[in-house]
């Protein structure tokens, strides 16, 4: 019998994350702090138009772009959030989840051959999309000495005649790396300069801590050349919803809708519903999700450093990536002689691309009682080596 499997997904590797937390599933007593998911529960008022539009058997397909009231919503919120004014009828497109809008932009855009730059360590969906949209992913490896955030001259060296796209994705996942304004200006310039187009995940967006989220897309002439993918996930702890959107020019939306369109035909008709709800009301309970973060995120910056791990005091999303360098092994061995050891389970940094290899992410979307007994464990295991 022939082999079936094309050779394109044969050589795309599974996630680096999932494989720990199988383990964990299995293991008694074992904390995990890998998952970037919310501890919180979806806000009553969310869940609850999710029921009623249960309850008044909305249970249709929406149009393939989403819910009208939605879009509408959705670039409501990109004017009073970010200054981006959208057609929402035209420029706006519901996904499944902001890793669909990731999926099908690098679907519509790329021809093959084309270079995508991917600033690492990253979101471990980029690549992967990328090779199966025939496209060749480029990592620009950024570094913990700028505060793992990219430069304009990184950028401009790594440019070819093949370049066509550059992520950016900030608030970064591992990281907790931001851009500011000041660090997107000089950037944009470049984009600019080489009519590269952006496609900007601002997935953690609404989870900064010490000054406000910038999109790259609001800087001047930036709006056409930048794809916006946002979501519901994180910022309303809505992950089991699968609800994303994404914003930009109309020509490249249409041509998403269409993918979209063929793949899924429309985003679940409930959480669209309710992701009207949580964009309409949804600002006060996104600000005490994100105190309570930084309160951790203190709190777990302040104790790693304490056992003397070498941590980087991350700015944005639920995420720290401390340096375990100093312990003379590698992220995965380091990762997996933790969980062996002391039953709490990190993600290696090397899930996020060769660039992570030396760091662990810990993500403290987690109550502070699994926090402190987590890193007590933690605190015994690297005591331990000394």
């Amino acid at each position: 019998m022939r082999n079936f499997i094309s050779e394109k997904c044969k050589n795309i590797k599974p996630s680096g994350i999932r494989k720990f937390f199988d383990v964990v599933n299995d293991m008694p007593d074992a904390i995990s702090l890998g998952v970037g998911e919310p501890d919180f529960d979806t806000p009553w008022f969310i869940r609850d138009e999710g029921i009623y539009s249960l309850e008044k058997g909305r249970t249709f397909y929406t149009s393939n772009a989403g819910l009208k009231e939605l879009r509408e919503e959705i670039a409501n919120y990109l004017e009073r959030r970010c200054g981006l004014r959208y057609d929402p009828m035209k420029q706006v497109l519901v996904t499944v989840g902001g890793s669909e809008g990731i999926d099908i932009a690098l679907r519509a855009m790329l021809n093959p051959g084309d270079e995508v730059l991917i600033p690492e360590p990253c979101y471990v969906s980029y690549l992967p999309c990328t090779q199966l949209a025939d496209g060749v992913a480029v990592p620009l490896r950024l570094l913990e000495e700028h505060e793992f955030r990219l430069t304009a001259e990184q950028l401009e060296a790594a440019i070819t005649p093949r370049t066509k796209i550059l992520v950016m994705p900030f608030p970064n996942n591992p990281t907790g790396a931001i851009m500011s304004r000041k660090d997107l200006e000089p950037v944009a310039e470049v984009v600019k300069a080489h009519d590269l187009f952006v496609i900007s995940d601002e997935i953690y967006s609404e989870l900064t801590y010490d000054e406000p989220h910038v999109s790259i897309a609001s800087l001047p002439g930036m709006q056409e050349r930048t794809l916006v993918i946002n979501g519901f996930s994180k910022a309303y702890a809505m992950t089991g919803w699968r609800l994303g959107y994404a914003a930009g020019p109309e020509d490249l939306i249409s041509e998403m809708t269409k993918i979209h369109q063929f793949a899924i035909m429309c985003a679940p008709t409930t959480s669209q519903y309710a992701a009207v709800q949580a964009m309409r009301s949804g600002d006060e309970e996104v600000a005490k999700m994100r105190e309570s973060y930084n309160q951790r995120r203190r709190f777990v910056v302040h104790t790693l450093r304490e056992m003397g791990m070498d941590c980087f005091e991350p700015l944005g999303a639920f995420y720290v990536f401390p340096s375990i360098k100093r312990y003379g092994m590698s992220s995965e061995e380091f990762a997996s002689r933790l969980l062996q050891e002391e039953k709490v389970a990190v993600v290696p940094g090397t899930a996020f691309g060769d660039s992570g290899e030396g760091f662990i992410r810990i993500s403290y979307a987690y109550s502070l009682k699994n926090l402190k007994e987590a890193l007590g464990r933690v605190q015994n295991f690297v005591e331990r080596l000394g």
